[in-house]
């Protein structure tokens, strides 16, 4: 963990909970965690880069990637290691500078690659037995927020985290 520049994300059973929502004009909604939302916000803090690549397509998943400044989104992608060997070459990384979040099949072909394969709590067997970390939260439900700190903490850079909540707390009135 110490190496990492990059957090890759899986969207459907990890930013959310798998769940799909279409109404009866066929528009999809997902559900995003506010707590997965402020893990990627601090990952960015310490300066460490974030991507998405999904096999599905959404709008929705487009509007929560613009307003947490996920600058690298891939959708649509089903063979997801071409993408992960693009985004690679195009920020100069190597294989161990990069964390993978997933939970299915779909995942597996980078998790053999990245140095950090992180399979969220509700992942299929398989992909857990090559991961290298489990979250102890499910997918949706603050398992993105739960790396983050983990990676961040591990890099020794929360200080910079918890450095804007404790400006003031000797004046704090409870």
């Amino acid at each position: 963990m110490k190496k990492i520049k990059l957090v890759i994300i899986d969207v459907d059973g990890v930013l959310t909970d798998g769940s799909i929502f279409i109404d009866s004009e066929g528009r999809e909604a997902k559900a995003f965690n506010v707590l997965d939302g402020t893990g990627i916000s601090y990952l960015h803090r310490v300066n460490i880069k974030t991507a998405i690549i999904s096999g599905r397509t959404s709008k929705a998943v487009d509007h929560r990637a613009k307003e947490l400044n996920i600058a690298e989104v891939h959708q649509g992608i089903k063979n997801k290691l071409d993408v992960y060997n693009d985004i690679l070459g195009k920020y100069s990384l190597k294989d161990e500078e990069v964390c993978y979040i997933g939970d299915d099949l779909i995942d597996l072909p980078i998790f053999y690659r990245v140095g950090f394969p992180v399979a969220v709590a509700n992942a299929m067997p398989v992909v857990k037995q090559y991961s290298s970390y489990v979250t102890k939260a499910k997918g949706g439900c603050g398992a993105v927020r739960e790396i983050a700190e983990k990676i961040i903490k591990f890099q020794e850079k929360w200080h910079i985290i918890m450095d804007r909540y404790q400006k003031n707390r000797n004046t704090l009135v409870f």
